[in-house]
């Protein structure tokens, strides 16, 4: 610390500065004596500033460090100003604002609406930050908050499974933005105005995809008359706008190219605004979006500390003991089959809800899951709160499944996320005849609001049309419909498009053992006469094993059979295709014997997105290959496996050349200190100077990265006497180096080419500071 630093912290905060860092001064002492020392302590440093001030050089020292300050501040002014509305403009984005808060600032968790918590709980409260997996297909892939995934690069297109949080990304990055209450690592966002498009609700009823213009109008923004002439032309050509275009999955494929060529149109006419597009990874190919300069990223599956996060949350939020959620996390990380269900924000609402319902019996499969989830949807919601009255509409669960199932067949042979509420009306009166009982009742659309009220799958996200809660239920009850219906060839016919996936897996669920060869003989015979699309079919019917509870052995056996030719990945889709087939795939994987470079970093992508104790004895196997990419992978999802035994079997065996060792929490870095530490170490969660200083291997550490917020200042590296090297991947709007000053070892700073430092001056000859693209390193 120079005299400029400590003068401006003050005495008292000096001497709290000494105190925190030398903790074992006063080791011995009385309280008394304790006590003494502080104050003797908070006299000196008075004096050690007055000194400091009388210092000759004291008053240049001070001019230069203001000189930087106020050229620093000029910048943020100056960028502050650019991104402020005009005055014409000002009321109506306060009101688009408030709008866009009160729209988006609350999100639905499923399973609290059972219980007595309220439906939608507020989204700063029920947001969880994922992690959201980048690189290029020959780059190390790394990982960073998906909520700073537009920190650093203007253009994203995001990648996630269904329920996997792509949504409610938008919603959190849509409300941030509006309320301008930033924290400093989503500064980023000051200033710009939110656009959240779900491509679903803009080509409800096949209309046009909208100019700017007619963007609030096209998501029935009840403002939107009232934005001022041209007011969207002035926030896009001030660079100030945040278009977040979700779900090009939830359009239908033919549709796709069109809305490339929309957005490719948009991006080309106002390029300097910041752009996210969402999608499930099998609906546009790799690069789709690459030549338009997206980069492109993948939402990583809930590491085992989000699960345990989001446990405690829901648990929370729906007034429940804490000991229900310890039950329940015991029994995710117990139960190899429920573990692999919890890898997203759905899925793990769907566990709790159901473990609070049943007492803490929980169903393995998936199937199951979604069929209780259903049962205590559809039939003892109602009951068990008492809703039923007199002369009101009631409707049994089988009939329920019934009509909403149609519903949901519909809207995916129209290859539709919404429908219009008149043609939902108009599909129910079709249905009702064959359903006296419930003809009965009512009319088709008194049945059609009994459904909507009180289903609990259906909602109306604006007025006049209808969708489902989640996608996910769309599928599943599509399926059933589909296979009651014996619409055999009709599925298998449109196996191939990726909007399909889903409901062929659920078909084959919901199948008899005859319908199931049925389907899985059709899929194996379609892949095998078709040139386009025969690995993407046999992928699926290998996929769909794990939903054939009873199978012939031959017909699983011809599965099998072509799925291992596709057997070992040679991209990053092919490596994503495979583990989406589940489990049964890693019987399938080879091992690192007679494959190529990219064939075992390929094989190793596959498994390490199945992160169930079977996926560690197959990365196992590549543990002595000196691919860097290899070496790379298999450090970085450390986190999504269970700690020691990964640690033992895989992390141990790694060879150091040029790796950085991933540490996302102090049980990891504990870990490595028993296999004697190691010399690069990147710090991408949360601990403190003192964890760290505690569990590292102080004699060995010479590289430290770090993508997490370890501290506002880094003079605690001076405990490392080796260290040479540091890099910052950080999401803060600027970084001080001045601190690492102290740091005598240290001989290069690295910083991403966005990063904005400060502080460089304060830092001796001897430290070079380097600005280069990090993601290769």
């Amino acid at each position: 610390m120079d005299d400029v630093q400590a003068v401006q912290l003050g005495h008292l905060a000096l001497s709290r500065r000494l105190r925190s860092q030398s903790p074992s001064a006063t080791i011995g002492l009385s309280s008394d004596a304790v006590t003494l020392h502080a104050s003797v302590l908070d006299t000196a440093c008075l004096h050690i500033l007055q000194f400091f001030t009388q210092r000759s050089t004291f008053v240049a020292r001070t001019l230069i460090e203001h000189s930087r300050r106020i050229e620093e501040l000029s910048h943020k002014i100056d960028s502050l100003i650019a991104r402020t509305p005009s005055p014409a403009d000002a009321p109506f984005e306060e009101r688009y604002a408030e709008y866009i808060a009160s729209k988006h600032g609350k999100l639905t968790i499923f399973g609290l609406d059972l219980s007595e918590a309220p439906e939608n709980w507020p989204l700063d409260a029920a947001y969880l930050s994922l992690d959201a997996a980048g690189g290029k297909t020959h780059d190390l892939p790394t990982l960073l908050p998906a909520d700073h995934i537009l920190a650093g690069r203007d253009r994203v297109l995001l990648r996630g499974v269904a329920g996997s949080g792509k949504t409610t990304l938008v919603q959190w990055l849509a409300v941030s933005t509006a309320r301008k209450a930033l924290d400093e690592r989503l500064l980023y966002l000051y200033g710009l105005v939110p656009f959240v498009l779900p491509l679903r609700t803009l080509t409800r009823g096949g209309a046009k995809l909208p100019t700017p213009d007619g963007f609030l109008a096209a998501v029935d923004c009840p403002i939107a008359s009232l934005q001022p002439t041209g007011w969207f032309d002035r926030v896009l050509r001030s660079k100030r706008g945040l278009i977040l275009v979700d779900g090009i999955d939830e359009i239908p494929e033919s549709e796709r190219q069109e809305a490339r060529r929309w957005l490719q149109e948009l991006v080309s006419s106002y390029p300097h605004n910041r752009w996210l597009v969402t999608s499930r990874p099998s609906a546009v190919r790799q690069d789709w979006l690459v030549g338009d300069d997206f980069a492109e990223l993948d939402l990583a599956p809930m590491s085992r500390e989000n699960v345990a996060e989001f446990i405690k949350r829901w648990h929370k939020a729906a007034g429940i003991g804490d000991r229900y959620a310890a039950d329940l996390l015991q029994s995710v990380r117990a139960k190899q089959d429920l573990g692999r269900l919890a890898t997203n924000p759905l899925m793990c609402a769907l566990i709790c809800a159901l473990h609070q319902d049943r007492r803490g019996y929980l169903p393995d499969g998936r199937k199951e899951v979604y069929d209780a989830a259903l049962s205590m949807l559809l039939s003892r919601r109602d009951r068990e709160r008492g809703i039923y009255k007199p002369g009101t509409i009631r409707i049994g669960e089988e009939h329920h499944i019934q009509l909403i199932q149609k519903l949901a067949y519909w809207m995916i042979r129209n290859g539709r996320s919404e429908m219009d509420r008149a043609d939902a009306i108009e599909l129910l009166e079709h249905a009702l005849p064959a359903m006296p009982k419930i003809a009965d009742q009512g009319t088709a659309e008194e049945i059609y609001n009994h459904l909507l009220i009180r289903s609990g799958l259906l909602r109306e996200p604006s007025a006049g049309s209808m969708d489902f809660i989640h996608r996910t239920f769309q599928d599943y009850l599509g399926a059933k419909a589909a296979v009651e219906g014996l619409d055999f060839d009709f599925l298998i016919a449109h196996a191939h498009l990726d909007q399909w996936e889903d409901v062929i897996r659920m078909s084959v669920a919901h199948a008899r053992t005859m319908e199931r060869t049925r389907l899985l003989t059709g899929l194996i015979e379609r892949g095998d006469t078709s040139e386009k699309d025969s690995r993407r079919l046999h992928l699926l019917a290998a996929a769909c094993l794990e939903h054939a509870t009873e199978l012939s052995p031959g017909v699983r056996m011809e599965v099998e059979q072509r799925a291992a030719a596709l057997i070992p990945p040679r991209s990053a889709d092919q490596a994503r295709a495979l583990a989406d087939v589940g489990p049964v795939v890693l019987d399938l994987l080879p091992g690192p014997q007679g494959l190529s470079e990219d064939e075992a970093y390929f094989t190793v992508l596959s498994a390490t997105r199945l992160a169930t104790d079977a996926a560690i004895s197959v990365l196992a196997q590549y543990r002595d290959l000196s691919d860097l990419r290899v070496r790379s992978e298999l450090a970085r999802v450390w986190s999504r496996f269970e700690c020691d035994r990964f640690a033992e079997e895989v992390i141990a065996h790694l060879g150091e050349e040029d790796l950085y060792f991933c540490i996302s929490n102090a049980q990891e870095l504990h870990a490595l200190r028993r296999f004697g530490g190691r010399s690069r170490i990147r710090i991408t969660g949360t601990i403190t100077p003192e964890e760290f200083q505690t569990a590292c291997v102080r004699s060995r550490l010479t590289h430290l990265w770090v993508e997490a917020e370890s501290g506002a200042t880094w003079e605690w590296l001076a405990y490392f006497p080796k260290l040479h090297t540091i890099t910052f991947e950080s999401p803060l709007a600027s970084i001080d180096v001045s601190s690492l000053k102290k740091v005598r070892s240290l001989r290069t700073i690295r910083l991403s080419e966005e990063s904005v430092f400060v502080g460089s001056e304060a830092l001796p000859p001897t430290m070079k500071i380097v600005q280069a693209c990090l993601s290769t390193t």
